[in-house]
């Protein structure tokens, strides 16, 4: 007992010190977990801890991962991905094996070690560059979106390649194998299997009958289960059903030879659509998180230092090599597929790097006498090496080729031909439909936006509005500003609502502004910088959603929009209230008069609210 407490004690400090170091410095929670691993991997050698065995039980933190992203997949969307999965992901694995083949043949290695050499280093990291895009915000882009196409096809081939692999085998190897292994079966008892010793039609019928009850399964039992859970109502039994859900799906796919991560990758596909696919989200999560973690630390601690150090020109130079040839194809199928911009860039810099399956290839190709054991001891400083490279290659993503292909993709401001009473700085979700009444009024705005793509998209529709940055007095000249009685500031970014309304406020005070706020801070800081019309962008939905929230509960369409108009009534003459407190150059949080004016009044306006709206709710009958 102590010394799985110390052990555990050493992985958590090592994390928690760490991660929060590597976060701040900008380079992502992955490589601080794999400094704490390299950092902790004296102690563990002291401890004799055996970190190969911890590394194949953190390896459940990918297959909790792949069930995460299979809960976000709805089965039409997969579908609709199949080009990509077969043509970039199918295009990637072939094309990078046969190079890595080629090359390992010109070493002088035999084709069938040549090859499975090829399968090893064709896959990439599902764990690091999924942890990695989402922890950017990238998982949506086009490059995202194609790295995560990639690494699906590549989770699906891990199953053939795993058939393909004993068909390899070296005659010489299994004959060394077998002397070295006579007299020891006695002392080892067989791996649980569902498809020993059974003929190639019988693994096919259980390998689909397993596929099928974890398909079947997930569609019509999960509900009920959850159902009958959920009549406890104890939170540690639905944390418990769902593990045990993933776990009972990984070893079902492990006996029948399948890969656990593609089963439980299948489950979370199969239950995308299910009334408690967010409790299940919310419920693994956390240990995908720790075991995530805990791999990563164990791929920096299994790093053999010593064997690193007498063959580093070697190792270095094919680790370096594998990465350019997996960048190199991954670019040229990105210029086939029309991945244009950054993005083509975050697609092969982001899969550049050999992945955590090959720790399972390589260790099945030792076992089933296809790689030599000293070859693949070498093959897995490679694999290692290039994980831990890889959040080096998202930092240059981020500060050396996301910077340059954003000035690229700047162009010149449009000229603009025509002066208008009305303009709108922005064209996005707000301001379009802002624009759309007006035109439809028969009205016609100077309409202005900063993003090339969504002007672009807007000339397919007809719709007239120029290029430019809204906050530029020459743009704002050249549109017109001097002769315009309305502008309507509906741009994205919330600092530069606040720029555009204190320039147009300071310089222009006749012009009416409507401004776009983000949250009800945002309006205090507007209405100190003088502009009084202010619409905050969430706001009117959400007084429709409570009215609907009142219809819902019985209440006439009378009486929810009289409550709701209520509610906006005492709010505004609360904030009002508040406004005159409030200071711009003073945290929200730090300003006493500000936070004090609110705790006086609260009561009085809660007070208010309930006395009016309970009127209305009287009514009812």
């Amino acid at each position: 007992m102590t010394d799985f407490l110390l052990l555990a004690f050493v992985f958590l400090v090592a994390g928690v010190v760490s991660v929060p170091i590597a976060s701040r410095l900008g380079l992502g929670s992955v490589l601080g977990y794999l400094i704490a691993g390299i950092v902790i991997s004296p102690i563990l050698a002291w401890l004799h801890v055996d970190v190969v065995s911890i590394q194949h039980f953190a390896e459940f933190g990918v297959v909790m991962m792949l069930f995460l992203v299979g809960l976000e997949l709805e089965p039409k969307l997969l579908w609709s991905m199949r080009a990509k999965l077969l043509g970039l992901g199918g295009g990637q694995v072939g094309i990078t094996a046969a190079l890595v083949m080629a090359v390992a043949m010109l070493f002088g290695q035999p084709w069938t070690v040549a090859l499975a050499i090829g399968l090893v280093f064709a896959l990439s990291s599902t764990a690091i560059v999924l942890q990695t895009l989402g922890e950017k915000g990238l998982m949506k882009s086009d490059g995202g979106q194609s790295s995560f196409s990639v690494l699906l096809f590549q989770d699906i081939a891990v199953i053939p390649m795993l058939a393909l692999v004993p068909l390899l085998a070296l005659p010489d190897l299994v004959e060394a194998m077998s002397h070295a292994s006579h007299g020891d079966d006695a002392h080892h008892g067989a791996s649980l299997s569902l498809v020993d010793g059974l003929p190639g039609w019988g693994v096919a019928l259980v390998t689909l009958g397993s596929i099928a009850a974890v398909v079947g399964g997930g569609m019509f039992l999960t509900s009920p289960i959850f159902r009958f859970i959920a009549g406890a109502n104890l939170r540690e039994l639905f944390v418990a059903t769902a593990l045990m859900m993933v776990i009972g799906i990984a070893l079902l796919m492990s006996l029948v030879g399948l890969s656990p991560a593609l089963g439980t990758f299948l489950a979370g596909v199969v239950l995308a659509n299910s009334e408690y696919r967010h409790e299940l989200e919310s419920d693994i999560d956390p240990f995908k998180g720790l075991l995530l973690g805990l791999f990563f630390m164990t791929v920096g601690a299994g790093i053999n230092f010593g064997l690193l150090f007498d063959n580093l020109a070697l190792i270095v130079v094919l680790t370096l090599g594998l990465m350019v040839l997996k960048a190199a194809v991954l670019l040229v199928l990105a210029v086939i597929f029309k991945i244009e911009g950054a993005d083509r860039w975050l697609f092969a810099l982001g899969l550049a790097q050999a992945g955590e399956f090959g720790f399972v290839l390589l260790s099945f190709t030792v076992s089933n006498a296809v790689i030599p054991a000293d070859l693949a001891d070498r093959l897995l400083l490679v694999v290692a090496l290039s994980m831990l490279l890889t959040p080096a290659l998202f930092i240059l993503y981020d500060r050396v080729v996301a910077p340059r292909f954003s000035e690229a993709e700047e162009r010149e401001m449009d000229e603009i031909a025509e002066e208008n009473d009305i303009i709108i700085a922005g064209h996005g979700r707000v301001g379009g439909i802002v624009a759309r009444m007006l035109r439809g009024a028969g009205l016609n705005p100077t309409v202005i936006d900063y993003s090339a793509r969504q002007l672009e998209m807007l000339k397919l529709f007809g719709v007239q509005a120029y290029y430019g940055d809204a906050t530029r007095p020459d743009l704002l000249h050249a549109a017109g500003i001097e002769h315009a009685k309305l502008v309507v500031v509906a741009i994205d970014e919330k600092d530069q609502i606040s720029e555009l309304v204190h320039y147009l406020k300071s310089h222009y005070p006749d012009v009416h502004v409507v401004a776009r706020a983000m949250d009800r801070n945002h309006v205090y800081d507007l209405w100190a910088l003088g502009c009084r019309d202010i619409i905050r962008e969430t706001y009117d939905s959400s007084l429709r959603m409570g009215r609907s929230a009142f219809e819902g509960l019985g209440y006439s369409r009378d009486q929810a929009q009289r409550i709701a108009d209520v509610f906006a009534e005492v709010d505004r003459k609360g904030m009002l209230a508040v406004a005159e407190h409030y200071d711009p150059s003073i945290p929200a949080t730090e300003n006493e008069a500000y936070l004090a004016s609110i705790q006086d009044r609260r009561a009085e306006w809660e007070a208010e609210m309930a006395q009016r709206a309970g009127e209305i709710m009287a009514e009812k009958g």
